[in-house]
């Protein structure tokens, strides 16, 4: 058995924190569902603006809320604004890796989704256990982007009220918004 990425949060900012809740993590239902993260669930968090790393379990707050709420000790782990890495793990035999299409969303800096992306695994020439992310928007290989303030499903809305087709925007994506 190894243990994987099962789903991941990239880039949500936190909404709150509540030091005198009973531990855990807040979050907006929709966004767990869209990532496949269940209430009660275990998640590793990494803040990406002090570095802090931390494990607590899923509470869901308000559909539709955007909340990023740190409750318990975790509240002392952040501010209202950073941004944080929200990931759950699984364990799989290797052969398991091809069907694991883990889910990975990234977000504005408002907290609406931006990319929806998968991990996929796959045997490829020349190896047998090959990586690649998939943008389940365009359904091909996508070139994720680590830039804080790039909100790509805003381009990608603007470039098709402009009358791109969905190719020539995946295209404009995949080109200009590439490491």
């Amino acid at each position: 058995m190894v243990k994987v990425i099962r789903a991941k949060l990239h880039g949500l900012r936190v909404t709150g924190a509540d030091l005198h809740y009973h531990g855990s993590i807040t979050l907006d239902p929709d966004h767990c569902a869209a990532a496949g993260l269940y209430p009660t669930e275990f998640v590793d968090i990494w803040n990406k603006n002090s570095g802090a790393r931390l494990s607590t379990y899923i509470i869901y707050g308000e559909p539709g809320s955007r909340c990023c709420v740190l409750n318990g000790a975790a509240a002392r782990t952040c501010q209202v604004g950073d941004e944080l890495i929200i990931a759950s793990a699984g364990e799989v035999e290797p052969t398991e890796l091809y069907a694991l299409k883990p889910r990975i969303l990234t977000f504005t800096p408002k907290n609406e989704i931006d990319q929806q992306l998968y991990y996929e695994v796959f045997e490829s020439e020349t190896r047998a256990f090959d990586f690649r992310i998939v943008d389940t928007n365009a359904g091909r290989p996508a070139t994720a982007h680590n830039y804080a303030n790039v909100d790509v499903r805003a381009i990608r809305a603007e470039l098709k009220a402009k009358g791109l087709s969905d190719g020539d925007i995946a295209d404009f994506v995949s080109k200009f918004l590439a490491r």
